[in-house]
């Protein structure tokens, strides 16, 4: 299992976010943001907004830091990437 976290950069609300993806399954992306406590709110599309007060959490609970970047890297690798304007299901 392994659940990514790129850095709280990401403006909005009068705070910065990061986002949570996995690169294997919305499954365990599910999960894992139910074990720390995030909101099935905060899902958006392929990834989880993070608000930065939390980011330590998800990173104490086993999230991988990496880059933007390398996140995008990872999640579209991995088939999972949902851009704007595609149909989603959960």
């Amino acid at each position: 299992m392994t659940v990514y976290i790129d850095p709280p950069i990401w403006p909005g609300h009068g705070r910065l976010w990061s986002h949570l993806v996995s690169d294997v399954s919305f499954d365990e992306l599910h999960d894992f943001a139910r074990r720390v406590g995030v909101p099935e709110r905060a899902f958006e599309r392929d990834h989880y907004d993070i608000p930065s007060h939390r980011y330590q959490d998800a990173v104490a609970a086993g999230a991988v830091e990496v880059g933007s970047k390398e996140l995008l890297r990872r999640l579209t690798a991995a088939g999972l990437r949902r851009p704007k304007g595609r149909p989603v299901g959960r």
